[in-house]
């Protein structure tokens, strides 16, 4: 069993209090991850500014040479866990048997972080608009005949992170580059992506200082998030709820992302299946950028059945199968009400799930695993439960609206695709405030550019630009 300690600027720590995760399907302990107490996380974080002065040391040129020999290191190197070693083979495996996600999507949000980092100058580039990242070196510089400064509002970047998929991690990684060290809360059964991403940047050449790894309860969480200058937090409606006015914390909760189609591309729908499927399937639906709701002016019934005739293809399978593409649950107990949920919600009117007729039971048991299997329903009224709401696992709801009525009545939505040509509706959906990032055309709302984040721009969280003057007989 590995034994994984906490990373105390950078120094691994072995805890008297622990907590063992099982393999998902052998239930045989896998980690014993070592539990820091609030106590020693409030203590830790008094020292951060200490820490920062580390990776002030370098230039943001050198720390992001670093971040591209890690993304290297993440994908190709054993790398130490505590006093074993981990090969690249030995994460996917672990993730896989600790969050139930299939090896081969394992492998897919690792060359996803891999990318990130390897291309973080672009991405800098996109979240600072080709700004002269040398400012961050020298404190201020001469940007065509004005003078510019910027003022880091955190000695360190809290994250309290989500065990459903390791791409999300590819979220903090820019924030070496930006000279912000990483205050890091892994999520109970994903423990493995923040930690080996914290040794790949310390074996590049990273100061070990850079990086705390706190496994935590949620007294420890809070610490993080009241003590950080600045934090992103991953979570459900009910976890990000008490944050969701704290400029301090960046909020990555629900999605309710959708495609929407205007009234003439409604008659093409055929050509738009395949965008559909891959926005509500791709990496297990596990993800807030997921479409979890087709809306249309028409064509409704019809385009949720062509959508239930594909999704019903597609059914749990063993981890390790090559052709597997949903994950199966590590909380029992939780698929079974995710399953019983979507039914009560459907003996009342005005829904009908459309894929259990083509495929079966959707709450599936396979080799001891618990899997739902994906799920379309057509919704008659936008009122309707199932309409706009969003589960662990590929859901969509197929509702009709008039186009007139569709932005207004789609609700805030993390992500929008808009297959429209039509122009004014294309004007529409920029100036909705539901739109939080806009896809024209046929996009999957899973396809993310990085220089263009879909939730929060990192640099602007952790940086303000300062007035600067300087006078002529300074």
């Amino acid at each position: 069993m590995v034994e994984m300690p906490i990373l105390r600027a950078g120094k691994p720590y072995t805890s008297l209090s622990v907590q063992e995760v099982a393999h998902i399907q052998t239930k045989e302990p896998l980690v014993r991850v070592s539990q820091a107490n609030r106590g020693l996380v409030a203590k830790d974080l008094n020292g951060m500014a200490a820490n920062k002065q580390k990776l002030e040391q370098f230039t943001v040129a050198e720390l992001m040479a670093m971040t591209r020999e890690a993304a290297r290191l993440f994908v190709e190197a054993d790398l130490s866990i505590g006093d074993q070693v981990q090969s690249p083979e030995d994460y996917v495996k672990q993730v896989s048997g600790t969050t139930g996600m299939p090896e081969v999507l394992c492998r897919a949000n690792m060359e996803k972080i891999r990318l990130v980092s390897d291309e973080v100058e672009a991405i800098l580039g996109g979240l600072t608009r080709g700004l002269d990242l040398s400012v961050l070196d020298a404190g201020w510089h001469e940007q065509d005949g004005r003078s510019l400064s910027y003022i880091c509002e955190a000695d360190a970047l809290g994250a309290i992170l989500p065990s459903n998929s390791p791409g999300v991690h590819s979220l903090w990684v820019p924030s070496i580059a930006l000279k912000v060290p990483l205050v890091l809360k892994p999520g109970r059964e994903e423990p493995w992506t923040p930690y080996r991403i914290s040794m790949a940047f310390i074996e590049a050449g990273c100061p070990p200082e850079a990086f705390g790894f706190y496994p935590t309860d949620h007294g420890g969480a809070a610490e993080i998030l009241m003590r950080c200058g600045r934090s992103m937090l991953f979570g459900g409606g009910s976890t990000v709820a008490p944050w969701l006015n704290d400029h301090r914390v960046e909020i990555h909760g629900p999605g309710q992302s959708k495609l929407i189609l205007d009234e003439d591309q409604a008659d093409h729908w055929e050509d738009y299946l395949d965008v559909m499927v891959t926005s509500i399937t791709a990496n297990g639906g596990r993800s807030c950028i997921n479409a979890s709701g087709v809306w249309v002016p028409k064509h409704g019934k019809e385009i949720a059945e062509a959508l239930a005739e594909r999704l019903a293809q597609m059914v749990g399978r063993p981890l390790d199968d090559p052709d597997a593409k949903i994950a199966a649950f590590t909380n029992p107990t939780f698929a079974d009400q995710i399953s019983k949920t979507i039914d009560i919600h459907l003996n009342t009117t005005g829904a009908e799930e459309l894929t259990t007729a083509l495929r079966g039971d959707r709450l599936v048991e396979l080799d001891g695993l618990k899997f739902l299997n994906p799920t379309v329903v057509w919704c008659e009224d936008h009122t309707h439960p199932l309409a706009n709401t969003e589960f662990l696992f590929p859901f969509a709801s197929v509702v009709e609206v008039p186009q007139a009525e569709l932005l207004d009545k789609i609700g805030p939505s993390l992500v929008v695709t808009a297959l429209t040509k039509d122009e004014k509706f294309i004007d529409a959906c920029l100036d909705s405030p539901n739109v939080e990032r806009l896809n024209v055309g046929p996009i999957p709302t899973n396809q993310i550019s990085w220089d263009q984040p879909h939730e929060g721009n990192l640099f602007a969280h952790l940086y303000r630009q300062r007035a600067l003057q300087w006078s002529n007989q300074a």
